[in-house]
């Protein structure tokens, strides 16, 4: 299933890619995986990239892992894929302190007309001081967006922005060599 999931996000990785893939600002919500719980947080930096946080409990251990998300549009701004890496660091409960990296696939989708994000993504990582040094795992996250994508409002000027004719105007120009210079 996830094969599948992952050979079709590859080849829809080389079809699309555009800029403005995300509707949101900041997100937060759940994450859920085979054997383990978490929060997660999402902060967008600019029109490509987030920073994502996620805490995780399992039986065994606790993490915390931060992560660099590149989003690029599938079908539109609603639903796009990212990639990412990062860092984590936990505690494993026989033991103690371990830390790693982490690199992330996955897809994410925000419902129209609704503060929702969902996502699917699959999230391998490497342990050091830990009992398993390479972990393979996939999750869901259900998040709730907290701060909107500002929208630009529409001017009622129909030959463009005015506040870009002063603009245009400052620009120097190719006949601008003719002109007598104040010096």
């Amino acid at each position: 299933m996830f094969k599948r999931l992952l050979l079709l996000v590859c080849l829809l990785c080389g079809i699309n890619i555009a800029s403005e893939a995300q509707k949101y600002r900041t997100a937060a919500g759940v994450r859920i995986e085979s054997d383990r719980f978490g929060v997660t947080l999402q902060q967008k930096l600019h029109e490509q990239g987030t920073l994502e946080a996620i805490a995780t409990v399992g039986s065994r251990d606790y993490s915390v892992t931060g992560l660099y998300e590149w989003h690029f549009p599938l079908l539109g701004k609603r639903f796009n894929y990212y990639l990412g890496a990062g860092a984590h660091i936990g505690n494993l409960k026989d033991r103690g302190v371990f830390t790693g990296g982490d690199v992330i696939l996955g897809v994410e989708y925000k419902v129209n007309g609704l503060p929702f994000l969902l996502s699917a993504d699959v999230k391998p990582a490497f342990h050091i001081n830990h009992d398993d040094w390479i972990q393979l795992s996939s999750g869901i996250s259900v998040r709730y967006v907290l701060i909107k994508e500002k929208k630009e409002k529409k001017s009622i000027w129909p030959f463009g922005n005015k506040n870009n004719k002063k603009k245009q105007e400052e620009k120097p120009g190719i006949f601008d060599i003719f002109k007598k210079q104040d010096n």
